[in-house]
């Protein structure tokens, strides 16, 4: 795109705490399964309730426009959404994402297949609004170096989804690393399985070339750097997978993948963390996926399990296919309140919610004139800024260049980080030659 990136927003929306209303305009880029699990209950919810807090006050919370391919999903939602939420714009076609982008929405979520979220993102973070992109961000640092420079220049911010992050277990983690009461990781393995469904159903037009690791591995990756990295440095990536199932043998789109990722301390120990993903568990598996994880410390273990919170349930006719013998209640789910009302909330759409109450922070936390300082604070939370996504954004790219070698008939390819060679540098078995993914350091 031609022409300055700077863009001055929102100064004349920050309006300080005082009676006048407040809205905060989102638009939805992709509405599949995602949207519908997370973002959909988020948006009906605020639609009701808003947002508060004391510092912003109330604020209104508007899905104000989608873009999708079809503009089906659009308007299926747009039946059964309650009254309130239905007169969204719905823009279709290739050109969807920027047409929304250049609405008044004042903040762009994008939850299509990892592969489109460049594109729109960046639309977006040109046209002046608070961006939240789906993990993984992007496929490349070169693609996070764009996104992170023009949110920079048009002051936004620019988020990405990492809602693991907020599961109970693992926030219980890393309070105890960071309390010193779980001291030096050595080692760790996490695997999250899926159901067929997932790679033949809901994900079935966007799959080929692509892999479960890319997929669902990152939240793993940022569970690991988020919780264990400032200690540590990334060293080095290796991978492997199968194929045959969801794609032929021979192809590049993968049925599962083993992915190892090993960092370095300073005094020279090393910490290594195997990452087993996959998407071709059968349908009637009694969960609707299986994650665990396990990690070893100096001084002890902890070893946690998704599916096993102590809930199991059978129902004839029911169970384990409509519903799951061992569901996960803590991610998302519906439920009848005590006092009578029907809510859906967990883990999966806090994150959603997060991301809006950062924004309304930024915009009506306080005078026009403190907007830069407040923009810092909410850039300055590693747990979800795009600037502190590096690592994981870097394993991501390593991890797609090890498979596309391995598709082509060079397995066992490997990646060093931030060598004298370059940043992300990818190595073959049996050849001197080296190939520079990323030569800027990671």
């Amino acid at each position: 795109m031609a022409g300055s990136i700077r863009r001055d927003v929102g100064y004349s929306r920050s309006m300080g705490h005082d009676d006048r209303p407040r809205t905060l305009r989102a638009g939805m880029v992709g509405l599949g399964m995602i949207f519908d699990e997370t973002y959909r209950p988020f948006f009906e919810h605020a639609a009701n309730e808003g947002l508060y807090s004391r510092v912003a006050g109330p604020v209104a919370v508007e899905l104000a426009a989608v873009a999708t391919r079809t503009g089906d999903r659009a308007e299926r939602y747009r039946t059964t959404a309650p009254p309130g939420q239905r007169a969204y714009a719905s823009f279709t076609g290739a050109g969807a994402a920027a047409e929304l982008a250049a609405t008044d929405v004042d903040a762009v979520c994008v939850a299509t297949p990892d592969d489109r979220h460049f594109d729109a993102a960046l639309t977006a973070l040109y046209a002046g609004k608070h961006t939240l992109i789906e993990k993984p961000s992007v496929l490349s640092l070169g693609e996070l170096d764009r996104l992170v420079e023009v949110a920079r220049a048009n002051g936004v911010l620019a988020k990405v989804v990492y809602h693991k992050l907020l599961d109970p277990d693992h926030k219980k983690l890393r309070t105890h690393v960071v309390d010193g009461a779980l001291r030096h990781v050595n080692n760790g393995y996490c695997s999250l399985l899926e159901p067929k469904s997932i790679a033949g159903g809901q994900f079935a037009e966007w799959i080929a070339g692509r892999n479960p690791g890319t997929y669902v591995a990152v939240h793993y990756l940022k569970l690991i750097d988020f919780t264990f990295g400032s200690e540590m440095r990334l060293a080095r990536i290796a991978a492997t997978g199968q194929r045959g199932i969801v794609g032929t043998a021979a192809g590049n789109t993968w049925d599962s993948v083993q992915l190892q990722v090993t960092y370095a301390y300073p005094d020279g120990r090393e910490a290594t963390f195997d990452i087993h993903t996959s998407w071709v568990t059968p349908d009637n598996f009694p969960g609707y996926v299986d994650q665990e994880v396990q990690f070893r410390f100096d001084n002890g273990v902890w070893i946690a399990h998704q599916r096993k919170r102590g809930v199991e349930v059978c129902i004839e006719g029911r169970t384990p296919n409509e519903l799951k013998n061992t569901p996960n209640h803590h991610y998302n789910g519906s439920f009848m309140e005590p006092w009578g009302e029907r809510s859906q909330r967990g883990y999966g759409i806090e994150t959603i919610g997060r991301f809006f109450e950062e924004v309304a922070f930024v915009e009506f936390g306080g005078p026009a004139s403190e907007r830069p300082e407040r923009l810092s604070q909410m850039r300055a939370l590693t747990y979800n800024d795009l600037a502190a996504d590096r690592n994981c954004v870097g394993i991501v790219q390593a991890l797609e260049a090890i498979l596309a070698e391995h598709a082509v008939g060079r397995p066992g390819c490997s990646v060093t980080v931030n060598s004298a060679a370059g940043g992300l540098v990818l190595h073959r078995p049996g050849e001197a030659v080296r190939t520079v993914l990323y030569a800027p350091p990671v």
